[in-house]
């Protein structure tokens, strides 16, 4: 038996995990592992948890005295958890997290060590902020950055570590990471819808912007994964003949959960309950072996940092269960790719959601006032958008099976677009009006009436009004979630600026507050007319149209990347304050080294794989083959063209095969050659996109080729049949 064999009839035979029954219901482990309010209230001094709370609801600076007891009513919370060290846990431009562990123990000077965790410790410490990437702002031998303390996050623990959030900047002030310009665009649309807010309502003080992500992911089986060198080093199949089913019969969707991934689901839902991940929703996607897991909504920074160590808690959970999460966009050919949809709304320290259609009439003119200054900031910057949400993998997902197209357009449904119409055409305010749900009726007495949602849903919309939230569905699976809302908020909240002066001209020349606002909102609709699209993203026609309306039709990676530091996306970030130019250009540089760097090592793998593993597999079977022919026309002296005829045939389709991989694979070395030597990150980007990604596409048409023809027994990888499929 093949070693292929043996993998896959270990992964036959793998049973469900056994998973630990939690004790209780979910709201009395929930959060067990955080330091939330509960912990502070009983490790805290009356003095310090009042300063602690300061700090996080109103923005107080902490004095040291205070620090100290946060401290040390952390150390003692976790040192009775079992917690031996503690670490600031941050997210660099890597796109992951990062974390330096240390323990607890000082030297006492008489010999010995006690536990101490200072404020001083707490607050900040001293990552090498050259190692991480940084887009030129440190040089290698620049090494120092720091990390400090974003008490807006809770503590939590991991193990037997107390994990810190943290922001990290450079020894020169600059943002490596994503949280500190989260933060600002944050702080940035919180100021500027406050201020829109008081035109509606004087005792609104705060606005919060809301995340509710939704993960979507992969589970294959642990030793598939190891028999697959491409998923193991660049997450995705390079090479690998589609399954004859795969998802047309859409029977996996929705479908009854396997009891092997329930019981991982179950272990990853406890992990992450106790962790205070509020997870909700569980259930397969649309692809085989595709599942979905998305929480209740939180405040945007706390959403963000839930998600990030989601990302990592599954791929621990999913050892144990013998599986490898695939986060990769499009690990699998001709399937559904993995989103991360981004379900993002507003709403007041009062409680109105901003996104939602109020009843008075005061109510439904703020909710317009918002949504149509959400459109001008997407038609604005759809450029950015697009940018904030593309890398290798991403691209690879975008506009095929279900993902929205690489182009940023709003749908809002036919209700919405009709008041929105009515208000731009007629210029009236009982255009306003949006009637109640529909109910739909069935003739089935035992089934209760149901209402009509006033949005229906288009999957090929990248940018969707769902009822009272907009859903980001480009962003992509493997994604920190802050990219897109960094790029979102700042962008809201410049359209947001830019619509108060305007009112407020209007109301110093003699208008209404509800006259000025409704003829700068009735102006808008008009102006950015082109970000509006409710039909199918997917249609030629669209992009033909896409283009001719203004719209950012780019889909070269390193091209989209130049809208990060175009002259608008530059103003827009300074006026907000959410990054400066050399921190944009910064993030560009990463970025297009990122694209480099992840397409240079998929050539680097398909190339070895290529030559290493698929052609002599190949020549072992047509070695098999013209064995046999040689046999045949010796055994029957030379009349045995016909019965030969087959095996020829097989032997010269796979020597063609052979020789283009060949030939395709030197090709792709030598451009490889050629772009490494180019000194411009952009250029060198450009240079991997035209010249070397091309390739891969093209050396993998005749690799699956090849696994048609070459015996099933010595195929030497597993099959996409066995991949998605096998439990």
């Amino acid at each position: 038996m093949s070693l292929r064999f043996k993998v896959i009839e270990n992964a036959i035979a793998r049973k469900a995990i056994p998973v630990e029954t939690p004790e209780g219901d979910p709201s009395e482990y929930f959060g067990i592992h955080v330091f939330n309010n509960e912990k502070m209230l009983k490790y805290l001094s009356k003095t310090c948890y009042d300063a602690l709370c300061g700090t996080i609801y109103n923005g107080t600076p902490l004095d040291r005295a205070t620090a100290d007891g946060v401290a040390d009513g952390m150390r003692r919370w976790a040192m009775e958890m079992g917690v031996t060290h503690y670490t600031h846990w941050f997210q660099p431009l890597t796109g992951g997290t990062a974390e330096k562990h240390d323990s607890f123990i000082e030297l006492d000077g008489k010999g010995g060590v006690i536990e101490e965790f200072s404020g001083k410790l707490l607050i900040q410490q001293e990552p090498d902020a050259s190692s991480f990437p940084n887009g030129g702002i440190r040089n290698t031998f620049e090494a120092r950055g720091y990390s400090a303390w974003d008490p807006t996050s809770p503590a939590f623990i991991v193990d037997d570590t107390l994990c810190i959030p943290t922001i990290f900047i450079s020894y020169t002030g600059e943002a490596l990471d994503y949280k500190v310009p989260l933060l600002k665009a944050v702080d940035a649309l919180d100021k500027a819808a406050t201020a829109v807010c008081r035109y509606f309502d004087s005792s609104v003080n705060k606005v919060y912007s809301y995340l509710g992500w939704e993960q979507e992911y992969f589970l294959v089986d642990d030793g598939l994964y190891a028999a697959r060198p491409d998923l193991v080093l660049t997450g995705r199949t390079l090479m690998g003949h589609e399954s004859a089913k795969n998802q047309q019969l859409e029977d996996h969707y929705f479908g009854s959960i396997p009891t092997r991934v329930a019981a991982f689901m179950r272990d990853l839902e406890f992990e992450c309950l106790k962790l205070g991940i509020p997870v909700k929703t569980r259930h397969n996607e649309v692809a085989p072996n595709q599942f979905e897991v998305a929480p209740v909504y939180e405040e945007i920074n706390l959403a963000n940092d839930h998600n990030v160590l989601l990302m990592t808690i599954m791929k621990k959970v999913a050892r144990r269960h013998s599986f490898r999460v695939l986060l990769h966009e499009k690990p699998f050919k001709g399937i559904n790719g993995s989103g991360k949809h981004n379900n993002w709304s507003m709403g007041t320290d009062t409680g109105v959601n901003l996104l939602s259609p109020g009843k008075t009439e005061m109510e439904k003119l703020q909710f317009v006032t918002f949504l149509v200054n959400v459109m001008m900031a997407v038609w604005k910057h759809n450029g950015l958008l697009k940018a904030s949400i593309m890398n290798a993998t991403n691209a690879h997902r975008l506009g095929a099976n279900e993902a929205p197209p690489a182009i940023i357009s709003i749908f809002l449904g036919s209700q919405i677009s009709k008041v929105l119409d009515d208000i731009e055409k007629l210029g009236a305010k009982d255009a306003l009006h949006m009637g109640p749900k529909q109910a739909i009726k069935l003739s089935v007495s035992h089934i209760p009436e149901l209402l009509m949602d006033n949005t229906d849903r288009n999957r090929t919309s990248p940018f969707a009004f769902t009822g009272n939230r907009f859903e980001f569905r480009a962003v992509g699976s493997s994604a920190n979630c802050a990219g897109a809302m960094i790029a979102l908020n700042a962008a809201v909240a410049e359209q947001l600026q830019l619509f108060k002066v305007e009112v407020d001209k209007k109301i110093a020349s003699g208008m209404t507050v509800e006259d000025a606002v409704f003829t700068i909102v009735r102006g808008y609709i008009g102006e950015c007319k082109a970000i509006h699209f409710d039909g199918n993203g997917y249609s030629d026609e669209w992009k033909v149209e896409a283009a001719a309306r203004g719209l950012d039709c780019e889909t070269s990676v390193p091209l989209v990347f130049d809208k990060l530091v175009a002259e608008d996306t530059i103003q827009m970030y300074a006026c907000t304050g959410v990054m400066n130019e050399k921190e944009l250009h910064a993030r560009a540089e990463v970025e297009l080294e990122t694209y480099t760097k992840k397409i240079q090592i998929e050539a680097r793998v398909l190339g070895d794989m290529a030559m290493n593993h698929i052609i002599p597999v190949a020549m072992r079977y047509q070695d098999m083959l013209l064995g046999r022919i040689e046999k045949v026309n010796r055994l029957f002296n030379g009349r045995s063209e016909s019965m030969v005829a087959y095996d020829v045939k097989l032997a010269e389709k796979m020597a063609e095969h052979m020789l283009q991989i060949d030939e395709l694979t030197e090709k792709m070395i030598d451009a490889r050659k050629v772009a490494n030597k180019i000194v411009s990150e952009r250029e060198k980007a450009i240079a991997y996109h035209d010249t070397v990604a091309i390739y891969l596409d093209k050396i993998r048409y005749h690799i699956d080729k090849l696994e048609l023809i070459v015996d099933n027994e010595l195929w030497p990888l597993p099959k996409y049949r066995e991949l998605v499929f096998t439990r």
